[in-house]
């Protein structure tokens, strides 16, 4: 499952606007709510690869990418609150143009994204997916980058949580991602129930920059996501955060790719070892910051 994310544009103003005073689904077309990019040098087209692309994919050249925009600095709205920046989406325009396709970029919600991808309204999804066994059971994923979870608090951790003691504190995270689903709602809360302690109140958001600005306000007691989000919200919000204990549970984001699609599955991991061997993955994390989390491997549903 996702590991965890902090919202940008609007939704990350509203979180520096409280940091300094205490601290869809579309059809595919050139209009509405997506944006359309490549990367600034797109990389030579492998035509090998490009002739892998499904028909109906490359057919108006470009690929419908469904993706939730509010996960600094994975996936996030730019300034304009249109554009879809971020690491992520700097590296996967780079598979595609590598592929022979544009990108644009359709926000949605996290949780509608494979459901989405499914149904024919994306025709990939690019949004910090975690790989799981119950998401390969639904479609390909193809791994590229590795991300732990981190924990976050206020600056100086004034209610004293802490990771491995989190009974009877309230806790910030977006909803349906491996860190409510499987840590704090199952994991954790059952370590609570069986020690006799009190349980954990998860606080779940749609979006990360809600929990970010719950976290900040003070109306939470911590909040927990992707290692690189984490990161970037104590970045963010000029110190009124800080990071707690260590990144562990460390697993592969995966693109998802349609389960009949495997070939196409396959042409995108390639896509993804040729950028590594030309450099081109490298550069790409390093502008980000996060080249800690760089793979040398990426594969089919590994």
């Amino acid at each position: 499952m996702r590991a965890g994310r902090l919202r940008s544009g609007a939704l990350l103003g509203l979180v520096l606007a409280v940091a300094l005073v205490a601290a869809g689904c579309g059809e595919k077309s050139d209009t509405g709510g997506g944006s359309t990019a490549t990367t600034a040098a797109a990389p030579a087209v492998d035509e090998a690869l490009a002739a892998k692309v499904p028909a109906d994919v490359k057919a108006d050249g470009k690929i419908l990418i469904g993706v939730d925009a509010t996960y600094s600095p994975n996936e996030f709205l730019d300034t304009d609150g249109k554009t879809v920046v971020g690491w992520d989406v700097d590296l996967f325009n780079a598979v595609a143009a590598k592929l022979g396709l544009k990108t644009e970029w359709q926000p949605s919600k996290f949780a509608d994204i494979i459901p989405g991808l499914q149904s024919g309204k994306y025709e990939t999804g690019v949004s910090s997916f975690t790989i799981n066994d119950q998401r390969k059971q639904q479609v390909n994923m193809v791994s590229y980058y590795n991300a732990g979870t981190q924990w976050g608090t206020k600056k100086g951790n004034p209610t004293g949580i802490q990771p491995d003691d989190a009974c009877g504190k309230k806790v910030a995270v977006q909803t349906a991602t491996v860190q409510d689903t499987d840590d704090l709602s199952s994991k954790r809360q059952q370590a609570c129930k069986s020690a006799g302690k009190p349980a954990i109140t998860i606080d779940r958001y749609q979006d990360q920059g809600q929990a970010t600005a719950a976290v900040v306000s003070g109306k939470d007691d911590a909040m927990l996501a992707d290692s690189p989000v984490v990161a970037y919200a104590v970045k963010q919000t000029n110190g009124q955060l800080e990071l707690l204990g260590d990144i562990y549970e460390a697993a592969p984001y995966g693109y998802v790719i349609k389960k009949d699609q495997t070939e196409f599955a396959q042409a995108v991991a390639d896509a993804v070892k040729a950028l590594i061997t030309d450099g081109t993955y490298k550069t790409i994390l390093e502008k980000w910051g996060v080249q800690g989390g760089a793979i040398d491997n990426p594969a089919v549903n590994p």
